[in-house]
């Protein structure tokens, strides 16, 4: 296991106080959630349904304060089937043996075929049944990614496996057990490490109506949106790379609630108005799941 110092602890809890919106009183208990992590006191167990992984690629992407060194060091013990090194019979006994010992924070990955089992199958058992197991014995439940969250593009109108979130499945088999969601396409590290963290030595986070953590999905996306003064202007882009508000062009973020146009993705680097694409929604309920729904826009004639 990676070696960590104090200093190591007390500079990623800085940061992540700071990005979660807690005050420098809760430094002390990050620090700790985060050694407990390292230690290996902290069980995750990271389960994929219906998923294309990037969520799990996107937690590549964390940034120091760099989470990713330190969770992989213990998920990797337990099971991630994208970060782990184990394969086969191996990897099934860590799972069936972490779900005999419970008292583990369960994240699942990916929407849930209720309609097509045997779409998702994991060790010759299918992944609603593995879920079902792991929910029981789990003390909290992170569904993580929009696909877990809401359904996603997996369910999509008409799709082929009855696919549904994690949340409406938990609910079909009767399990009632704190769920978090923590939406996006994919999500973003910070939103993952950062309520994993708050799970351990807070408690359950703060959920609006939706059940996300407010602390990441409190604000709207157009609120904080660097073309807000173009739109104020009604000055609109007419096509991709004009200058101007994107709404025209099929931009969600005034119905879009998130912190990406603050936060930042990819090491911090860029968000996708800033890179001149409109937002397209992917924390939201509504994200894929009709026909109907628009990605982008035709451009209007004026």
């Amino acid at each position: 296991m990676q070696s960590f110092t104090r200093r190591d602890f007390l500079q990623i809890s800085y940061k992540l106080a700071f990005l979660m919106g807690l005050g420098s009183n809760a430094i002390v208990k990050i620090s700790e959630a985060i050694a407990d992590i390292a230690a290996n006191k902290a069980p995750v167990l990271w389960l994929q349904a219906q998923s294309c992984s990037g969520c799990s690629v996107s937690l590549l992407n964390a940034e120091h304060p760099d989470p990713f060194d330190i969770i992989t060091d213990y998920i990797s013990l337990l099971f991630h089937s994208t970060l782990s090194n184990a394969t086969g019979h191996v990897c099934i006994d860590i799972i069936n043996k972490t779900i005999e010992k419970g008292d583990y924070i369960l994240a699942v990955e990916g929407s849930i075929p209720y309609d097509m089992p045997e779409a998702c199958v994991v060790g010759h058992e299918t992944i609603t049944s593995q879920i079902k197991r792991a929910a029981q014995k789990a003390k909290a439940i992170l569904a993580i990614g929009t696909c877990a969250s809401y359904g996603g593009i997996p369910a999509a109108e008409d799709n082929p496996t009855g696919a549904i979130s994690l949340s409406e499945y938990l609910e079909k088999i009767n399990i009632s057990k704190p769920t978090i969601l923590i939406p996006g396409c994919p999500s973003h590290p910070e939103w993952v490490f950062g309520t994993i963290v708050h799970t351990l030595k807070f408690g359950i986070p703060e959920l609006d109506d939706d059940g996300r953590p407010v602390m990441f999905f409190k604000k709207l996306i157009h609120d904080h949106c660097p073309r807000f003064a173009d739109y104020e202007r009604e000055k609109f882009a007419k096509k991709f790379g004009d200058d101007g508000c994107l709404f025209k062009l099929g931009c969600f973020g005034p119905n879009t609630h998130a912190d990406c146009t603050t936060r930042y993705w990819n090491m911090h680097v860029n968000n996708c108005i800033a890179a001149g694409a409109p937002c397209i929604g992917c924390t939201s309920k509504e994200f894929a799941k009709k026909k109907s729904f628009p990605f982008y826009r035709k451009n209007e004639k004026n």
